[in-house]
């Protein structure tokens, strides 16, 4: 059986956030900028951001946050032991709850890695 934790969550949600950012463009514009400064490299870079993102997704439980940064993870150059590593201190940190969202979040961040066919370890 697979399961679809990435892009196919990402599909879905995408026509429902173009219908309400054209309702409220300017709130979406200020989550854009504040998104685009949060995840600018600095003193920790884009890709440590991202895996930070990604953990919290999964202690949220949000599956289009996990897709989302599990993408953002891989193109910002995370490997799968880096997205594994993040999700194991998810799982200390939160418990029973992330021992079912971070496998979610693992499976989402591989599917993106198979999709460009970089697999790395």
């Amino acid at each position: 059986m697979t399961h679809d934790h990435g892009k196919a969550i990402l599909d879905d949600l995408a026509p429902l956030s173009r219908e309400l950012r054209r309702a409220i463009p300017d709130v979406y514009k200020g989550f854009r900028d504040l998104h685009h400064a949060a995840f600018e490299s600095g003193s920790l870079e884009t890709k440590t951001k991202e895996l930070i993102a990604l953990a919290i997704a999964v202690t949220e439980h949000c599956d289009g946050c996990i897709a989302s940064h599990a993408q953002g993870a891989f193109r910002a150059g995370a490997t799968r032991q880096e997205a594994a590593e993040a999700l194991g201190v998810t799982i200390l940190m939160q418990g029973g709850p992330a021992t079912i969202y971070a496998p979610r979040a693992y499976a989402a961040f591989c599917e993106f890695e198979d999709a460009a066919g970089t697999v790395a370890q």
